[in-house]
């Protein structure tokens, strides 16, 4: 079974036991958190996708680690104005590790209803004879 869930902005297709990296959580290495923000759940049943969450489901996951990202370096500068900024940044991230995938209680998979074609047909255009 696998789920994807949103946090922090980006999107992570994720099951039992995968580690992710996400932005900094507020919790200790060690504690377990709750993503309850899934937008769809697949695997050996029909897909549940979600509107635009599954209500009921939620992955829980592991705060193995607390750590900082790469390095970025941003350099601005103005040509012949000597002007010139060099900063860094560092983002502060955490890496998970997915635990329990827990479907909705008693729902069943279910698909969106297929939307009719919004495409109008155009009518052929009536052929007229010159003379």
């Amino acid at each position: 079974m696998f789920a994807i869930v949103a946090t922090s902005g980006k999107q992570f297709k994720v099951s039992e036991g995968d580690r992710i990296l996400v932005d900094r959580v507020p919790a200790n290495v060690g504690q377990t958190v709750r993503l309850d923000s899934v937008l769809m759940l697949g695997g050996d049943n029909k897909p549940v996708i979600g509107t635009p969450f599954v209500a009921g489901a939620a992955v829980e996951a592991t705060v193995v680690a607390h750590r900082a990202g790469d390095k970025i370096i941003v350099f601005k500068f103005e040509a012949r104005k000597r002007h010139r900024r060099k900063t860094g940044h560092r983002q502060q991230l955490s890496e998970l590790r997915i635990g329990a995938i827990q479907p909705p209680d008693g729902a069943v998979a279910s698909r969106p209803a297929a939307r009719a074609s919004r495409r109008k047909v155009a009518a052929e255009p009536e052929k007229t004879t010159q003379e």
